[in-house]
């Protein structure tokens, strides 16, 4: 049980809800915890058909496109949003991109390249996967060798920053393999995007996937591709399911602006004035800069108390940490997770597959000061659990 006598931290911690209550900061990858205004933008009706909602969703389209490093005006990509979750737009793409007669290359270094190969199986595309240890980055020389032994690879696909771990993988250096034998790549970049540079064009990158409720800090319900037009405009018909079909998707908004069938509308509301307020902050240089000293600040502390990152410092991204589980039996992880939840912390447990381990993420609406606050939350966590260390 949490020590009532120890003092608890106030930065979050007495955030008052809508309804008047609590609420935790949502140290995960996702949803997250979003901002006052992002809140207050659910709070309105809108027609889907209305030319007011018309106008917000190119907007956000045209600033997604941006965000990419493109110029909207140019048309040379296209930001086609989807109704659902990450896995919804990213299962879309592969469905829409990956043609019967093509086969994709999937980079796999953690569950969510896992899960592109399960996509596959299940929609009847070819794929084959290339694996790395879940602590290890995807090496750009063995996708080459990879793509020069196959000549019946035709796409190639990577995540970006795999949250499994909170590894970053070398887009860079992958997009120029992947140019260098002309073959498309797709990009999920659901825990990067708006805090992590991409330039798409410079990179040649076939399309980049996303989310609203990552570092864009929007809340759940809305996903989104960004293609090359030039890719998009071959796939009509390509796609095996109605609803998930981003060429028919796109078609239908070029000609009338548009969804296809209702879309999250106060969704999409929120996401706009989420993408305001990322502006105001920076961007993406500002966004990221604000991540990387949330994640600084956590494994400075965390390491004080004994714990230990699972990945060595040149591979973490500032988005998720992974922390290897203490050696302590006195440890209980859902006793410690109550803990901090009743602390105003609500963290997220491991996903690798070869070592124990928790999550804290680094993104949504938190700052340095919540990062020390949620040390000071485990350490008493740690008193009180009788955890003589965090050390594995």
């Amino acid at each position: 049980m949490p020590d009532e006598t120890t003092s608890k931290p106030s930065t979050q911690n007495d955030r008052q809800g809508t309804a008047g209550r609590k609420e935790p900061l949502l140290l995960t990858p996702g949803p997250l915890t979003t901002s006052p205004a992002t809140r207050a933008a659910l709070g309105r009706d809108w027609g889907s058909r209305d030319p007011d909602f018309i106008a917000l969703n190119r907007r956000v389209c045209e600033r997604l496109v941006a965000l990419a490093g493109v110029d909207p005006a140019g048309r040379e990509y296209v930001a086609v949003p989807i109704q659902g979750s990450g896995t919804f737009a990213i299962e879309a793409a592969l469905g829409t991109l990956v043609g019967p007669e093509d086969k994709l290359l999937v980079l796999v270094n953690g569950a969510y390249g896992r899960r592109m190969m399960t996509i596959l199986s299940r929609i009847g595309r070819a794929g084959t996967a290339l694996e790395w240890d879940e602590d290890q980055p995807v090496d750009p020389a063995a996708v080459g060798e990879c793509l020069s032994a196959d000549r019946t690879i035709t796409r190639v696909a990577m995540v970006h920053c795999e949250t499994t771990s909170g590894i970053l993988n070398p887009l860079n250096e992958i997009a120029r393999v992947a140019a260098r034998h002309g073959k498309p790549l797709i990009v999920d970049a659901m825990s990067s995007f708006g805090a992590l540079p991409i330039d798409a064009s410079a990179l040649d990158v076939g399309a980049v996937v996303a989310s609203s409720n990552k570092c864009l800090e929007g809340v759940p319900g809305l996903a989104f591709a960004i293609i090359r037009r030039s890719m998009l405009d071959g796939c009509k018909g390509q796609a095996p399911s109605l609803a998930l079909d981003l060429e028919d998707q796109w078609a239908g908004m070029e000609k009338n602006g548009q969804w296809r069938f209702t879309p999250p509308v106060q969704v999409l509301a929120a996401f706009d004035s989420a993408l305001v307020q990322h502006a105001a902050e920076g961007g993406v240089e500002g966004r990221g800069r604000r991540y990387r000293a949330n994640a600084t600040a956590l494994i400075r502390g965390m390491t004080a108390l004994g714990f230990v990152p699972y990945l060595e410092e040149r591979l973490q991204a500032p988005i998720i940490v992974t922390f290897r589980m203490p050696a302590d039996p006195a440890f209980d992880f859902e006793r410690f997770y109550e803990f901090l939840k009743s602390w105003g912390f609500v963290i997220y447990p491991g996903k690798l597959t070869r070592a124990d381990s928790f999550r804290i993420g680094c993104i949504g609406q938190v700052r340095e000061a919540d990062m020390r606050d949620v040390v000071t939350a485990v350490a008493a966590a740690l008193r009180a659990l009788g955890v003589r260390s965090g050390q594995p």
